[in-house]
């Protein structure tokens, strides 16, 4: 039995899971081609496991504006529908491969959220 994503490291395990799944998709990884180049893969990981660790946990350690950084990379690399349909499905097989839970279910229900604004402020602006 699967247990539900209890700390920020079990945030990280997933994250890095995502990534690897993200960065062997020919759809989507273009857009990680920056980070890659600039060997900040690590640093990125761990700053979005603090995104995620606020949301799941109320930490405060992420302070930034998720959205801008993904605003900037829409004017050179557009988003399409499929990149957000994508990014999700990657999202979700990270999370039900490794944990089962409340806390799992909310990382997918935000996720989706998320998604949905991100393509909304992207695609249809």
């Amino acid at each position: 039995m699967q247990n539900d994503i209890q700390n920020r490291e079990d945030i990280l395990l997933i994250m890095k899971e995502f990534y690897i799944k993200l960065l062997e998709d020919e759809l989507v990884k273009h857009f990680f081609e920056d980070i890659i180049q600039q060997n900040h893969l690590k640093q990125h990981l761990e700053t979005i496991t603090d995104f995620w660790n606020g949301i799941l946990f109320n930490d405060t350690a992420y302070q930034k504006n998720a959205m801008q950084p993904h605003l900037t990379l829409n004017k050179t690399k557009p988003f399409k529908k499929e990149h957000f349909k994508t990014w999700l499905h990657h999202f979700n097989a990270s999370v039900n491969e490794n944990f089962k839970g409340e806390k799992a279910e909310m990382a997918k229900t935000s996720a989706l959220s998320i998604a949905t604004v991100m393509e909304i402020k992207m695609i249809n602006s």
